[in-house]
């Protein structure tokens, strides 16, 4: 058996339709030098193992995300100027709930809650006494509040999204656009929301007067990624990979990087929020590729196919060093080598080396099978939470 072979079944792969990346939630001071964005006093918030997302503010000094417990997702309220005192909002054991906004005049917050049956409505939770009512029947992925009568949404049809203005009081809905992605924000000092139109093959950020129906460009998006948010009417956020960088919509220059960051556990970055005043900035972050490249090995010498698997994308690529694609797929690797798991006790792989750079971990690896010690490279992309590409070096 090639040292090829013997280092492939280390990499099967599976995506559960349900799965979740590992994500934390950052903190950090936001202020204007010279109209330059500056960051600092960074804090891991969440601190979380499981899918930590979608922060926005209550107020300057609260933020509201997403967090996992117990294999359910709920919302998690943050005292910032106190610490670690936090609460939960919501506890729903027939559901989890995603993307809390705060409801304009109401002591309330409004989330996605996605039911065991998979229903998926928006609902109302009173911070007081954690009840809950529906507000909408239509099938909302995100939203923004324009006013207290109206939501700005994104709503599910078929395999897209699609930009609907929803009236609460008379019940109208009003499609503007098909095809939309997840970031809705209202522009500070302005009566328009921003969205991102994903029609063309370069993304695209537009305004929406709710009122009026008016919609225009604003700019590009940053090599198509889809999670912005605004520091003042003129100026955008974003983030990619380990970077964050900033547009300013008068001078139509492009997107200007503003900080790169080094440390390993921060990647992908996404979702990112700014408090009313713009003193503080939250974003997510996937874990360290690291972990989840750790995560395939354990289950690999545990020969657990469901957990070896799923950390990796459905499309997983296989090559031989440079370039030479040799299998594709998860379903082909899982029935392939399911049977060498099971027929295998002695089997067994130990690091010998690990490098870490930006998304890519290259591990020396001494691969022990039936008595045999075998030594071998791998190199492995993370993308998303999960490895999607593998080049074995002989």
């Amino acid at each position: 058996m090639t040292s090829r072979f013997i280092i492939l079944l280390f990499l099967l792969s599976v995506c559960h339709m349900n799965g979740q990346t590992n994500t934390e939630v950052y903190l950090f001071d936001l202020a204007l030098e010279n109209g330059n964005p500056i960051l600092s006093n960074p804090k891991n918030i969440s601190n979380n193992e499981g899918y930590d997302n979608q922060p926005s503010f209550w107020d300057d000094d609260t933020v509201l995300f997403s967090s996992t417990r117990e294999d359910q997702t709920d919302i998690l309220r943050l005292n910032i100027n106190e610490g670690s005192t936090s609460s939960w909002v919501t506890n729903t054991p027939t559901g989890s709930e995603y993307s809390p906004l705060r409801i304009p005049g109401k002591n309330a917050i409004s989330a996605i809650r996605l039911d065991l049956n998979g229903m998926q409505r928006l609902y109302e939770y009173d911070l007081k006494t954690g009840e809950s009512a529906g507000i909408s029947y239509l099938k909302i992925g995100y939203h923004v509040w324009y006013n207290d009568n109206i939501l700005v949404c994104t709503v599910l049809v078929g395999n897209q999204m699609n930009l609907v203005v929803h009236n609460l009081k008379n019940k109208n809905n009003y499609t503007y656009q098909t095809n939309v992605g997840r970031s809705l924000h209202k522009i500070p000092g302005t009566d328009l929301i921003s969205y991102i139109s994903k029609e063309n093959e370069t993304w695209e950020i537009k305004s929406l007067n709710p009122i009026s129906g008016a919609t225009k460009k604003i700019a590009n998006t940053y090599k198509n990624e889809e999670d912005i948010c605004w520091l003042d009417k003129n100026t955008l956020v974003t983030g990619s990979g380990k970077s964050i960088l900033t547009y300013d919509i008068r001078t139509e220059v492009a997107w200007d990087p503003i900080i790169h960051f080094e440390q390993e556990e921060i990647n992908n970055i996404t979702r990112i929020a700014v408090n009313p005043s713009r003193t503080r900035l939250a974003f997510v972050a996937e874990e360290s590729p690291r972990i989840i490249v750790q995560k395939q090995l354990e289950a690999y010498n545990a020969r657990d196919i469901d957990a070896f698997m799923e950390t990796y994308s459905e499309d997983i690529k296989l090559y031989d060093y440079p370039n030479s694609l040799f299998l594709e797929g998860q379903e082909k690797m899982r029935q392939r080598y399911r049977t060498f798991f099971e027929s295998t006790p002695d089997l067994y792989c130990e690091i010998k080396n690990r490098i870490v750079i930006g998304n890519k971990v290259i591990d020396e690896e001494y691969v022990t099978l039936n008595g045999s010690k075998i030594s071998a490279v791998a190199i492995y992309e993370v993308e998303n939470g999960k490895i999607v590409k593998v080049t074995f070096v002989d």
